[in-house]
């Protein structure tokens, strides 16, 4: 009976074995790993490691960069909520919608399809919309009579981290849309027939249904949206050459990768790396807690 008893009890673990291995092999040991590596000073290729204790963290304040990356995460957090999860949200509200739904395919295989495609090919496609000269962004402006706004996109301190989240947003607002789109699909239809019956307007609607029965999916987004804000790299790196110009386009992941690589600062890179990981892990924590919500 013992036996029986030990044995019902081992066999779910059996189950989840194979991914707690997987998770301890590629997950948990690199962090614990890296956290390791924050507290000495190497290089990549050198044989020793000097124990520096937190001084690589006591560079963190000292580091103007750090302050110039963390402005532009953020400034990639808040904008990224209101135009990939807000307008996402609204977007998927009115293609599921019964007046759109006849042509609603074909909007949300147009809109998905930024997702699919390769972030390179994007930023290289954005590369010739953004060129000062012969750019196409700065042709419809000066074809509808705004020349006055035209300028080098990315080669401006004051435009570039502007133009960079830009392309996040063409590209990342289509999957956020497709999520809301399958939350809005689960709601039962019998609630927006009783508030049409009781004289309710479509965005009423959308106020007292729609987004209370969305909340579990609007925290989800919200938290991709924003973990996806500290952790950009491709973008920044790919348009502006590394966060150009200067450091004023730059993010935490970009100047973490250009410490590692290129001025072969490994125990720096891995301390930028502990940073990246406590600020998602500490807004993940505050969203739940704001939202109160998550347990779906």
């Amino acid at each position: 009976m013992r036996r029986n008893n030990v044995r019902a009890a081992a066999e779910p673990l059996l189950f989840i074995m194979p991914c707690i291995l997987v998770l301890g092999a590629f997950v948990y040991y690199p962090l614990v790993q890296n956290l390791a590596f924050s507290f000495f000073r190497f290089s990549a290729f050198s044989p020793e490691k000097v124990f520096v204790g937190f001084g690589n963290y006591a560079n963190l304040f000292l580091d103007k960069t750090v302050g110039t990356a963390l402005r532009n995460n953020a400034r990639y957090a808040v904008i990224s909520v209101l135009c990939q999860v807000c307008f996402g949200l609204v977007l998927a509200a009115i293609l599921e919608d019964r007046s759109f739904r006849r042509v609603g395919q074909l909007f949300r295989t147009t809109f998905f399809l930024p997702v699919v495609i390769s972030i390179s090919v994007i930023c290289l496609l954005f590369g010739f919309i953004y060129r000062p000269m012969d750019g196409l962004l700065n042709g419809f402006l000066e074809l509808v009579g705004l020349g006055s706004l035209a300028r080098p996109w990315l080669g401006s301190s004051k435009t570039a981290i502007f133009a960079t989240i830009a392309v996040s947003q063409w590209q990342s607002t289509g999957y956020v849309m497709m999520l809301f789109i399958v939350a809005i699909q689960k709601i039962p239809e019998e609630l927006y027939e009783a508030a049409e019956i009781d004289g309710a307007s479509k965005l009423r609607r959308f106020f007292v249904i729609t987004l209370p029965q969305v909340r579990e999916m609007f925290f989800v987004t919200s938290v991709i949206t924003v973990t996806g804000s500290v952790m950009v790299f491709n973008e920044p790196y790919i348009l502006t050459q590394g966060g150009g110009p200067g450091t004023s386009s730059i993010t935490i992941a970009v100047h973490m990768y250009q410490s590692g690589f290129f001025k072969d600062m490994m125990g720096y890179a891995s301390t930028l790396a502990v940073l990246i990981f406590g600020i998602s892990a500490a807004l993940a924590v505050l969203q739940l807690r704001s939202f109160r919500t998550g347990e779906e």
